[in-house]
């Protein structure tokens, strides 16, 4: 009687360790929201001091508990690098290699990483992420400028491939050199802002229609589409009218870069519907504008 005891004593007290070490090590799933969000005055000058206090975040008109608020950009950086290498740009293509190496040297740090994609007719990966620049450097010397534009299909295939499934504790930013004329494209515009949204990157598009930047006005579309990227994922268009305005078009970008809020919650609404959800953030002081992503898509089961 007393071994059946103590045999079944130790059966109880390994069922209940295991128990007890099972739930020590279950890992529940939150699915945190990460937004960037720039906010600027009537001036276009950033403002830095906001607090957590002074904003308040919208899914659906529905209002979410910020859990995590930070001002400080020391977010690892994953920056992808789309150039237009069409034939329209065969004679400034070099200028786009030079500020492409002036703005990484000036914007990677250790922490950070970053590709370079080209397409024209079709989309090649240069350089996979690195966080040395050198080998960028030497990869872009390696670009040729021909064929068409298939824009669309390099936002679709750099966010599925590479973006969308890195980790989300870092700032996903696509920045593009292009005319946005996109003239072979399998993809869709509506397909490939959907996979930036999916991804959760904002977008930065340089546009090279300008008059001064070619020597011929580009087409207006073109700039409309870019600046429609730019809107939807939080970023923001620039339009050198000039080659030499390239470089300063990079400056901003890294300027802005270091003047971000991340702000993140977890959603009121748990369904795994795939359907997207529309953002708002409101800022309680008055005269500042605030520029951020306006949604994204839910996880589908």
């Amino acid at each position: 009687m007393l071994k059946k005891t103590i045999f079944f004593t130790l059966i109880l007290a390994i069922f209940f360790n295991f128990f007890a070490f099972a739930q020590s090590n279950i890992k529940v799933k939150v699915e945190m929201v990460n937004v960037l969000c720039v906010a600027m005055n009537r001036n276009g000058k950033y403002i830095t001091n906001l607090k957590k206090d002074d904003f308040e975040i919208y899914e659906n008109g529905v209002k979410q508990k910020i859990e995590r608020f930070s001002s400080r950009t020391d977010l690892p950086l994953l920056i992808a690098l789309l150039i237009d290498t069409s034939a329209s740009v065969v004679d400034k293509l070099k200028f786009e290699k030079d500020a492409a190496v002036d703005f990484f040297n000036s914007v990677l740090s250790p922490k950070d990483l970053a590709l370079v994609a080209a397409f024209d007719s079709s989309v090649t990966l240069i350089q996979d992420f690195t966080n040395d620049v050198n080998e960028i450097k030497e990869q872009l010397k390696l670009l040729k400028a021909g064929g068409g534009t298939a824009l669309f299909d390099a936002i679709y295939l750099i966010c599925q491939e590479k973006m969308r499934w890195s980790s989300q504790d870092k700032r996903k930013i696509i920045v593009i050199i292009s005319d946005g004329d996109d003239t072979v494209s399998s993809t869709t515009y509506e397909d490939a802002l959907k996979a930036a949204q999916e991804s959760g990157v904002v977008i930065y598009a340089i546009s090279t229609n300008r008059a001064g930047y070619f020597g011929h006005a580009g087409k207006k579309e073109g700039d409309t589409i870019l600046k429609d990227f730019a809107k939807e994922t939080g970023g923001k268009l620039f339009t050198p009218s000039l080659l030499s305005d390239l470089y300063k078009s990079f400056e901003e970008i890294n300027k802005e870069l270091r003047n971000q809020y991340s702000i993140s919650y977890i959603p009121t609404n748990k369904k795994h519907d795939g359907t997207f959800r529309k953002i708002t953030i409101k800022v309680k002081k008055r005269g500042i504008k605030l520029r951020y992503r306006k949604g994204y898509y839910a996880p589908k089961e």
